[in-house]
């Protein structure tokens, strides 16, 4: 394509508020994910936080073919998440329940636009950058742990003698990310990577920043694999939520 039509093709499409830009690793999030998935023998992924399995598509389209299985508390959207997932044989959606620290009961605030729910109240530093995010009622639901949950399912690919298995664990759990990986630290051994939101500022009362995030991660032998902006005020255009992948250290320094 030569220069001048290059040009032209720009200017219409920053006419209509557009932008034309070359896929690469820079560029695309799915790229990237493309690229973990066909460098690292991952064979299950867990959905922590998956609202109507947005990620589970994303996965799905980055060429993942592998297991996964599903969690999400609020019983509207896990409603529609089981719907998305019952084409899909390899995708399993868990009953609604949260994730956290420990076993019991808990309150889940609903946000209007379902994807901003969050155990944890919203700060106005959310609302204000989201208004459509406002709590609108509340839901009990179970809360567990992930290593007690998935030791009856998967203890015989999480033991120690099937060193094969592979897990990929993402959280969208709105500030409550501390408390999942409280309750998961004998699944983390099986981890190859996570993919978490990290707070720039507080959103949510309680939430750990990202930081400390950073630094807990390190400190549980993942290295930082990569960034995505997740999350701005769009009146001021401010950073607020990062999405992070970290890679268990190990391998990371083998790549480096």
């Amino acid at each position: 394509m030569n220069t001048h039509l290059k040009d032209t093709l720009r200017s219409i499409a920053e006419a209509t508020g557009l932008e034309l830009r070359k896929t690469s690793v820079y560029t695309s999030q799915k790229l990237r994910h493309q690229l973990l998935f066909s460098q690292f023998p991952i064979d299950l992924v867990l959905d922590v936080g998956a609202n109507t399995g947005q990620f589970v598509h994303q996965c799905r389209a980055a060429g993942y073919k592998g297991e996964i299985i599903s969690f999400e508390p609020s019983a509207a959207a896990h409603a529609r998440l089981l719907r998305s997932a019952a084409a899909d044989p390899l995708w399993t959606v868990a009953d609604r329940i949260a994730l956290g620290g420990t076993t019991g009961e808990v309150e889940i605030n609903i946000a209007a636009n379902s994807y901003s729910s969050s155990i944890l109240p919203m700060l106005d530093s959310h609302l204000a950058a989201a208004p459509n995010s406002a709590y609108l009622q509340k839901e009990k639901v179970p809360l567990r742990r992930l290593d007690d949950l998935l030791a009856d399912h998967l203890a015989d690919r999480l033991a120690a003698a099937t060193p094969g298995r592979s897990i990929f664990l993402k959280l969208d759990v709105q500030g409550y990310e501390s408390q999942v990986l409280a309750g998961a630290t004998q699944l983390l051994h099986h981890t190859l990577a996570v993919q978490l939101e990290m707070s720039l500022l507080p959103l949510y009362e309680g939430e750990t920043l990202m930081p400390q995030m950073h630094a807990a991660m390190t400190a549980k032998g993942f290295d930082l694999w990569d960034l995505e902006p997740s999350f701005r005020d769009l009146a001021t255009g401010r950073l607020l939520q990062i999405d992070a992948i970290f890679l268990r250290s190990s391998l990371a320094k083998q790549l480096a």
